[in-house]
């Protein structure tokens, strides 16, 4: 039995012990996660509002918000039981507009802070662990884009490019990396530091491997709390932008919810629940990321754990 066992350890590759701590770390860290009940409950109400929007074409099919097949339409319907969040100025449900606009808002959100975090990782890398002039430039372009207003630049962007969710995607997630590479260049200048770091370069490895083997994984817990964090911020960014009206006008989000309300001029018309609904959902859906931060941020952060 014993010669089996030792068999079996002896086929199996490094890459399955890797494997087999990566796993424990997650299982540890989703032990921890699930003892913050801020995080718990931002966690669950952001799964509720992805089924939502994954189901919108069973839960509200695509043509109820098609103005030609409404029957007798009431415009400004406040909400009521036939009318649950009331109608639009066109008689369409909100409801309706915002379980759509849920798939677009969170979709520019997450896919806008992927590209974020991606570029600000890679280029916090590179200023963190190259030295000489290849990292000053690099730092020289992080602050450039730290002190440039990303909103102003995110609207200049969307003004040049087509209107549409791909133009305000990469509007965001090209003028939001810059704080993401500067936290990731110090937590790098951190690694680098480390003395299994000076014992690879003693035994020859290059910059792809220490990048890759140590640099990366010892960044990715601070990427990891920082992603949650930015996802509410590429929210707003969205919003803010439909609302500007640099949006597709086709496309609901709660943005262009927000759009329509200010041309139809509700707030000042009394139809409170045509600017509340979609604003009220936009802070709820940050407030969420944002305790799914938090939380995250304590787990990995040893002082924050500490306290």
């Amino acid at each position: 039995m014993n010669t089996l066992t030792v068999q079996t350890g002896r086929q199996r590759s490094p890459r399955y012990f890797a494997w087999a701590r990566r796993r424990a770390a997650l299982r540890d860290f989703w032990h921890q996660f699930r003892q913050h009940r801020a995080g718990m409950i931002g966690l669950g109400f952001l799964i509720l509002v992805a089924l939502i929007a994954i189901l919108a074409p069973v839960i509200a099919p695509a043509h109820m918000l098609d103005v030609t097949k409404l029957v007798d339409p009431e415009r400004f319907a406040p909400p009521s039981l036939q009318h649950p969040l009331g109608t639009d100025q066109q008689g369409r449900e909100l409801w309706v507009r915002m379980v759509w606009g849920a798939r677009v808002s969170l979709l520019v959100g997450l896919a806008a802070t992927a590209m974020s975090m991606i570029i600000g990782t890679l280029v916090g890398i590179a200023a963190g662990h190259f030295t000489g002039m290849s990292g000053a430039i690099l730092m020289r372009l992080i602050d450039f884009f730290l002190v440039l207003p990303s909103l102003i630049l995110a609207i200049v962007l969307s003004t040049v490019l087509s209107r549409g969710v791909l133009t305000i995607i990469i509007a965001i997630g090209l003028t939001s990396w810059a704080a993401t590479a500067r936290i990731v260049r110090s937590q790098t200048l951190t690694v680098e530091s480390r003395d299994y770091i000076e014992r690879s370069r003693a035994l020859g490895a290059g910059h792809w491997h220490i990048i890759v083997k140590h640099l990366l994984p010892g960044v990715l817990p601070l990427v990891l709390a920082n992603t949650t964090l930015t996802v509410g911020s590429a929210i707003i960014a969205e919003s803010t932008l439909a609302f500007l009206g640099l949006g597709d006008p086709t496309v609901q989000s709660w943005g262009s919810i927000l759009k329509s309300s200010m041309d139809a001029s509700a707030a000042t018309s009394g139809y409170w629940w045509y600017v509340l609904t979609p604003g009220i959902a936009i802070v709820l859906v940050v407030l969420a990321f944002t305790l799914m931060g938090r939380a995250v941020e304590k787990i990995v952060n040893p002082t924050l754990r500490s306290r």
